[in-house]
């Protein structure tokens, strides 16, 4: 594998790399691995109902002026979308329409 003197000296700070550029063989790290604990519905629909408190939800009217902005982009974005297939395909025909010629 071809490395640039970067990549090396990023490797040897992480010690993955010796001094003359060898890797260094090593086992895999598992004790970070937390081991899965498995919780009844009734602990999950708990901590879920606690985190739900603790979001921050919009005010009604926040929602409206949010929808009111994505309405607008939507209208004006699928009106440019529908003019440039418009013109594209015009520019299409009028030149398949010159070449027959």
């Amino acid at each position: 594998m071809a490395m640039n003197r970067e990549q090396r000296r990023y490797l040897q700070k992480q010690g993955q790399l010796d001094d003359e550029g060898n890797p260094i063989a090593q086992r895999p790290d598992r004790t970070n691995t937390a081991p899965t604990e498995r919780v009844g519905p009734g602990q999950y629909v708990g901590e879920v109902r606690s985190e739900l408190k603790r979001v921050t939800w919009p005010t009604r009217s926040e929602v409206i002026n949010y929808t009111i902005v994505v309405a607008v982009a939507l209208i004006v974005l699928t009106g440019l979308i529908a003019f440039l297939d418009w013109a594209f395909g015009s520019a299409i025909f009028e030149l398949l329409r010159a070449g027959g010629n």
